[in-house]
């Protein structure tokens, strides 16, 4: 057993948040692979530009508001908020610089490919003619000029709104005047210029704010440019949510006009900003010197994806047209045929998200289909999902929504698409206010032979069309009657607040989940100890949980194999001599994000094999999933799902080295050496079948073959 008191908590754990960066980093990194197309690369950065900016909205925010606080919680490593906030600031300003440098080379990279961002002096008399007329139709109506002077006090800046700071003069009089000219969010950053107005024949691009500069005279007549530079604020952007709320739509909505104006956590300002107007924004803005940094380069880098042109496909990941699955198909597109047949899994993105929706809209039209029960976490805005449910409702089916309002930053999607679902008549839950809902959950009631059939979907991500054409997750149907009535009991904890009673195979966090993955690492343990093939696979997007680390520490020391494959935040400590020598910790960075949780375990017979203990999850291992979210962990019992995912989609994950980062004992990463017959588990799930979905699917296809070196270089 692990003495957490000794050694000292830094020497047991990594810290969340370095962690955090360090993932955001390996993201970053990716826009330097050649192994990447061009535009790939741009769109690699834009993420890991967005993602940082998020970091401060919520985790430095949460940081800074504990520090405020005089808090005295110490992160799982045993560091205050202040030392977190050091170390976090040093680290991410790294970072910026590290972003502005890959994008220079990238833009050489795009001007070789005839790609170009330009200055507003670099625009043609032709190219200038345009932009006038775009600038006047569609920006000079929205653009909002604002003095800075004693009768104008100094406006309110949003999240994330890009401002020029304008010193300006007219000639006549001489008269000086300060400025700001705000770019609201909503136009977008980019301007693509007319290819056929080009003077180099380069598919040429001018940011919104050197455009504005080229059209000045239309907004501040008769005055003339000066000096200018650009800022832009990053602002605190959790939400507190009393856990007291009388009325819970009331509550968020207050609380999101209260995130609105949240204090500014970071302020990025062009390098070369004076100091005087330096000096204004901080009195304005009250920030302090540590929360400014100077950008060399372009402020708000996650807008370069607006610089991805439609035409230039040759630049791009060659499309792939997902998979529809030959048991659907086969059924004529009849889901509750197909899922009768035989439990399947549909691994996103490789096989289609239409699956799901199918399913929902089919119930919805069905005169047979009496109940649907759906939770919804994030969907889409245009989401056809939410539409076949106002369907369902609108057709007198008995529809039940549990909607989860705290999904951050979905919050006022979520809070409209309940208002619609009610006027629907369906019956809109909110859950708890102290949990937050996160499983992913739809069950289907269908009379059949006078007798009522039940149809159930678990899903490892969300039920959003978009993300699930980049993440990869898996959506499980059955119709076996064990594991719908265990899901019509957590619908019932979530509606009623009964405790989840009796279940067969599915486990709910927080109420047995956490004690269920306990037992089955001692188990692991207890057969290591004795003698007995043992062995854990995990995959997650995040493991921060300290009991989880240590008792995986625990199974390590016992002489259980375990390998895991942790997409972003990992705070256990990976190959650390009498700790965890055989943990080891992979990350997979490529072109679709890592996003199923998978949990398996050997079961007295070496890894894979189908006597396994296998589960999939809608829950990483973090103390918030385990102990403060309704979150489902789901036996695979069917021998084909559980071939699928064991021995096809775990196996491949392991296997892989294209995609994958080794991690090291202080939390470093290395990427995998890799040669051109190297293994790429996107590659191969792309070009091969799942076995689930298949008409008639294959138990004994040899799996994936593995071979794991477990040796330490």
């Amino acid at each position: 057993m692990v003495d957490v008191s000794s050694p000292e908590p830094q020497e047991l754990y990594l810290n969340r948040e370095l962690s955090w960066l360090s993932f955001n980093g390996r993201v970053m990194e990716e826009a330097t692979s050649k192994r990447h197309p061009l535009l790939e690369r741009v769109r690699f950065l834009s993420i890991a530009a967005d993602n940082l900016d998020e970091f401060f909205m919520v985790r430095l925010a949460a940081l800074k508001n504990q520090h405020d606080r005089n808090s005295v919680r110490r992160s799982l490593d045993g560091r205050t908020a202040s030392e977190q906030i050091e170390d976090v600031l040093k680290v991410s300003h790294q970072m910026m610089g590290r972003q502005q440098a890959i994008w220079r080379n990238l833009r050489k990279s795009l001007a070789k490919e005839k790609i170009s961002l330009i200055r507003q002096d670099e625009v043609s008399e032709a190219e200038k003619d345009w932009l006038m007329g775009v600038f006047d139709r569609d920006y000079f109506p929205i653009l909002t000029p604002l003095a800075i002077d004693p009768a104008h006090p100094f406006p309110f800046i949003p999240n994330k709104e890009l401002v020029i700071f304008l010193h300006l003069e007219n000639p006549k009089t001489g008269e000086k005047l300060d400025a700001l000219l705000p770019i609201p969010n909503q136009l977008g950053r980019m301007v693509e210029l007319p290819l056929e107005l080009s003077p180099n024949g380069h598919q040429r691009f001018i940011t919104v704010e050197r455009m504005v500069l080229l059209c000045l005279q239309h907004l501040f007549p008769p005055f003339d440019l000066i000096d200018f530079s650009t800022f832009r604020v990053i602002r605190d952007s959790e939400l507190d949510i009393a856990d007291e709320a009388d009325d819970l739509i009331q509550t968020f909505e207050r609380a999101l006009r209260r995130r609105r104006r949240g204090h500014v956590i970071q302020l990025k300002v062009y390098k070369k900003i004076s100091k005087e107007n330096l000096e204004i924004l901080k009195r304005e803005l009250r920030v302090k010197d540590e929360d400014i940094y100077k950008v060399d380069g372009l402020i708000g880098l996650a807008d370069i994806k607006g610089m991805i042109p439609k035409s230039r496909n040759d630049l791009q990941f060659t499309p792939f047209e997902t998979r529809y699955p030959e048991r659907v198909r086969e059924m004529e597109g009849d889901c509750f045929a197909a899922i009768r047949k035989k439990d399947m899994v549909i691994h996103h993105p490789y096989e289609s998200f239409d699956v799901v929706v199918r399913f929902l809209q089919q119930a919805a039209r069905d005169p047979d289909v009496i109940a649907i029960r759906q939770t919804l976490y994030r969907t889409s805005r245009d989401s056809p999902i939410m539409k076949a449910l106002i369907e369902a409702a609108e057709a007198g089916k008995s529809v039940t929504a549990m909607v989860e309002l705290k999904a951050r930053f979905d919050e006022e999607a979520n809070m409209r698409w309940a208002q619609d679902l009610e006027r629907a008549g369906a019956k809109v839950v909110f859950g708890f206010v102290n949990l937050k809902t996160h499983a992913k959950m739809s069950l289907v009631v269908r009379k059949e032979d006078g007798q009522n059939k039940m149809y159930g979907h678990f899903g490892t991500g969300n039920y959003h069309p978009d993300t699930a054409k980049i993440y990869t997750d898996l959506s499980y149907f059955t119709c076996d009657p064990a594991f719908c009535s265990d899901m019509v009991k957590i619908f019932n904890t979530m509606t009623g607040y009964a405790e989840p009673q009796d279940m067969k195979h599915v486990v709910v966090a927080p109420y047995q989940l956490r004690n269920r993955l306990v037992v089955d690492i001692d188990n692991e343990i207890a057969a290591a100890k004795a003698g007995k093939p043992s062995g854990i696979w995990m995959k997650m997007n995040s493991l921060v949980d300290g009991p989880m680390i240590d008792k995986l520490y625990e199974a390590s020391q016992a002489g259980v194999p375990i390998d895991l494959v942790i997409r972003g935040i990992c705070s256990l400590r990976p190959g650390v001599k009498g700790l965890s020598d055989r943990i080891r910790v992979k990350s997979i960075v490529g072109r679709y994000l890592e996003h199923a949780r998978i949990y398996a375990f050997a079961n007295g017979k070496p890894l894979p094999h189908k006597d396994a203990k296998l589960y999939i999850s809608s829950a990483d291992l973090m103390t918030r999933n385990l102990d403060h979210r309704i979150e489902t962990l789901v036996s695979i019992i069917n021998p084909t799902v559980h071939q699928q995912i064991l021995s096809q989609i775990m196996t491949a994950n392991l296997k892989d080295r294209v995609n994958s980062w080794i991690m090291k004992s202080d939390g470093t990463y290395e990427k995998m050496r890799t040669t051109k017959r190297s293994f790429s588990a996107h590659d191969y799930f792309m070009n091969n079948p799942s076995l689930s979905g298949r008409g008639s699917a294959i138990l004994d296809e040899a799996p994936l073959s593995i071979t794991l070196d477990r040796r330490r270089k």
